[in-house]
């Protein structure tokens, strides 16, 4: 690949870095990230990964933006009230970094239509709200073998992990089941900039598993506490052999045949 003399100055602080320099630049323009969710962790994710240089990102979104969101949802604006939140994700991605190009999916995602969305990106980011879709985003992307960066955010804190095909444990593998009754934002509020700072990490995963760089969240799970500035690593290192979905003896290989699990209760 030739770079531009703007590309060039674009990603120069990038090709300083030793790390990563011109070659892991040509793998992030070469790369296809979908981030799930275009709100408050989809909204630094997005931004990141267009200013990087990623080249090709898919936005999967059904809602419209709302005065609501803008608390957290730092990628849209006033402007954007009322218009789908796909189409103003893309605006803010080609006003940052017109090199990337970007695929809409204004949707909701079912066990019907995730599959086949995922099949041409490199990388998945869940950046979801619900823990039904994000069981939905696990069981699919282990069954498609895709990798894929977890995260949820509530009040002052939130967690994050990465799953690798055969690397480690999926998001099932550590917690089973859907949660009843989870806390949501909606209920117990959220702290804008703390969804910042777990997006922005689900970013930097995504940049390091493209590029080959560095120590992913692999069999680790990232807890972060915005009121004490505490971050704290645990270590899942195996997969639980009992796990529903990348188990030795799974049952859920047929999405379509497992609707209740992805259907609130």
């Amino acid at each position: 690949m030739y770079f531009s003399e703007e590309q060039k100055e674009r990603y120069a602080r990038h090709f300083v870095l030793k790390e990563f320099g011109e070659a892991g630049q040509k793998k992030l323009h070469k790369s296809k990230v979908l981030v799930i969710g275009a709100g408050g962790l989809g909204s630094p994710a997005l931004l990141y990964l267009a200013a990087a240089g990623v080249g090709t990102l898919g936005i999967i979104d059904y809602d419209t933006v709302s005065m609501s969101n803008l608390q957290r949802q730092i990628i849209h604006k006033n402007q954007s009230l009322d218009i789908p939140k796909t189409e103003s994700a893309r605006r803010e991605i080609l006003a940052l970094n017109p090199d990337v190009r970007v695929n809409l999916h204004d949707i909701f995602l079912t066990p019907d239509n995730i599959l086949p969305l995922l099949k041409d990106y490199d990388f998945i980011l869940d950046c979801t709200d619900r823990f039904e879709i994000k069981f939905l985003i696990n069981d699919a992307c282990v069954l498609a073998k895709k990798p894929f960066c977890h995260a949820g955010v509530v009040r002052f804190g939130g967690q994050v992990m990465t799953y690798v095909p055969e690397q480690g444990p999926c998001l099932r593998c550590l917690l089973g089941e859907v949660p009843k009754n989870a806390a949501t934002c909606k209920e117990v509020g959220v702290l804008g900039a703390a969804v910042g700072v777990i997006g922005s990490i689900q970013a930097l995963e995504a940049i390091k598993y493209l590029t080959g760089t560095g120590e992913l969240l692999t069999g680790r799970i990232l807890n972060f506490d915005g009121l004490g500035m505490n971050f704290r690593i645990s270590k899942f290192p195996a997969a639980d052999k009992e796990c529903r979905v990348c188990g030795e003896h799974g049952d859920i290989r047929d999405l379509t045949r497992n609707r209740n699990d992805y259907t609130p209760s």
